[in-house]
């Protein structure tokens, strides 16, 4: 059975998703993902955003080892540098395919996805991009379901927390639940809360020296 990571590298997580956790820098990363590396220019007039907000915004993204930088000439170009993004695009064109029966989003060929879905996306990232909420998400994505007793000795936290914490997550459809006997048992649900906690295991899984994350 796999293991939950460090504590460390949890925190490092959640704090890289929740930079991706953003309208315009999801629509950034996006415009990366499918056209390649790209100058401020040419992401500019792709996100029809002023080049200042584009640029902090890509400067934030790059703190964030989310994206790498490689000067050819005069100009600076832009590329995604970490795993969450790409996989996470990945995912979002099969539930958006399946979504509206818009199978073009399945082919090889990459394409961008309706600014508001994007928007919309962002916006649900955010709402389990802290470390307390996703540490939960992930011992469901490597254990299955689970009960309140487990999740708490999991994740080492208070019991009003991981409660409140799973009420949260079950209101905003990243968990579901059932009864069986005196017990609730948690799962999580299929979409991006998912794909997020898989690529990080993917990419620390990937690295030999784990410091490096």
């Amino acid at each position: 059975m796999e293991k939950q990571l460090p504590l460390d590298i949890m925190k490092r997580a959640a704090k890289g998703i929740s930079y991706i956790a953003h309208p315009l820098r999801l629509r950034i990363l996006e415009f990366l993902d499918v056209n390649g590396a790209a100058c401020v220019s040419d992401i500019t007039k792709a996100v029809g955003e002023e080049q200042v907000i584009v640029s902090q915004n890509l400067r934030k993204l790059r703190d964030a080892h989310l994206v790498k930088t490689k000067r050819r000439g005069l100009f600076i170009y832009y590329q995604i540098q970490e795993e969450y993004p790409a996989s996470l695009f990945a995912c979002l064109r099969k539930l958006y395919a399946y979504m509206t029966d818009s199978f073009y989003y399945l082919s090889e060929q990459k394409s961008l996805l309706p600014h508001d879905y994007v928007v919309l996306v962002a916006n649900q990232i955010k709402l389990f991009a802290n470390f307390e909420k996703m540490r939960i998400l992930e011992y469901l994505t490597l254990n299955g379901e689970a009960n309140v007793s487990d999740i708490i000795k999991a994740v080492d936290s208070e019991q009003l927390k991981v409660s409140q914490n799973l009420k949260r997550l079950k209101d905003d459809g990243f968990v579901v639940s059932h009864k069986k006997g005196r017990f609730v048992f948690y799962s999580i649900t299929k979409g991006v809360a998912k794909t997020a906690i898989q690529c990080i295991h993917k990419r620390y899984d990937a690295l030999e020296n784990k410091d490096d994350f």
